[in-house]
């Protein structure tokens, strides 16, 4: 199986790849078997972070939420060294400033089915550069609900055919992300990303319990800023005075349009959430 596609895109110019110990410079010939479990039934989880010119942001956090994502795959403790080495080879030398990590651990070498994979666990960390996300975005509601109490719920697992279809969802409306409602008809999250409302001074995200995955980038807002976890009915989040999103890759992206409906972005509370958060990030890579 090919880890990219080998016809070659101005966004591959920079993309290594790094399976198992080996460094290769073409993505094109970077494989994995055919029946690694990742591949055959997405039995697998993955980790994606960003990249500044001071290097990589939060690995720390990230290993340890992956950790958790294997532990949930019944899956043993990916080897937090060898992650390393292989971040430190993808990004050796590198030609650009901004960039992404993707770390993606898999149950390796299964069977043609949903039975438990033979192993040993297959790891594929890749880079590339990338262009930093606008300031604001256009999201809209997807017309499908995350199961809050289901087995992969809070696992950043690699079977993201449900995002894929969010994300051209909103695509096709002339927006950039995908909001979902849980089973309960609350507000959960976006397809890559935590979504945060501002109620005048207030700020409300959705708690863990409504579904949405635990986002590095969330966590640390909820550390650095006044922020209260509670469930939110899609009339009252719609209403928002402010709305804002956060992802490894977006860091605090303010929404200018859910829906139908326009919005201040970035509004004042937003805007402080954005000087802290990067005022916070670049001065310690490892928050």
């Amino acid at each position: 199986m090919l880890i990219t596609t080998t016809t070659p895109t101005t966004s591959t110019d920079h993309l290594r790849v790094w399976v198992n110990g080996e460094l290769y410079e073409r993505a094109d010939r970077a494989r994995v078997a055919a029946t690694d479990a990742g591949f055959v039934v997405g039995n697998g989880v993955f980790e994606a972070l960003k990249v500044t010119e001071a290097g990589p942001f939060a690995v720390r956090r990230h290993l340890q939420r992956l950790n958790r994502s294997a532990a949930a795959m019944g899956m043993p403790v990916p080897d937090h060294d060898l992650i390393g080495q292989g971040i430190a080879a993808v990004l050796a030398d590198r030609a650009y400033a901004e960039g992404k990590v993707r770390i993606t651990y898999t149950a390796g070498l299964g069977p043609l089915g949903s039975q438990a994979a033979f192993g040993p666990p297959t790891l594929v960390i890749a880079a590339d550069s990338r262009a930093t996300s606008p300031p604001s975005a256009a999201v809209v509601t997807a017309p499908w609900r995350r199961n809050e109490h289901g087995a992969l719920t809070g696992v950043k697992s690699t079977s993201y055919a449900e995002n894929v279809r969010g994300l051209a969802y909103a695509a096709e409306r002339d927006a950039t992300e995908a909001i979902f409602l849980n089973t309960a008809g609350l507000l959960c999250e976006g397809s890559g990303s935590n979504v945060f409302c501002v109620f005048g001074d207030q700020i409300i995200t959705p708690p863990l319990t409504a579904g949405p995955l635990a986002g590095i980038t969330r966590e640390l807002v909820l550390e650095w800023c006044a922020v209260t976890e509670a469930d939110l009915a899609p009339a009252a989040a719609l209403a928002a005075d402010e709305v804002f999103l956060t992802s490894s890759l977006r860091d605090v992206q303010a929404v200018h349009r859910w829906d139908d409906r326009a919005l201040t972005a970035p509004g004042p509370v937003t805007r402080h959430v954005v000087d802290t958060f990067a005022e916070r990030s670049t001065a310690d890579r490892e928050p």
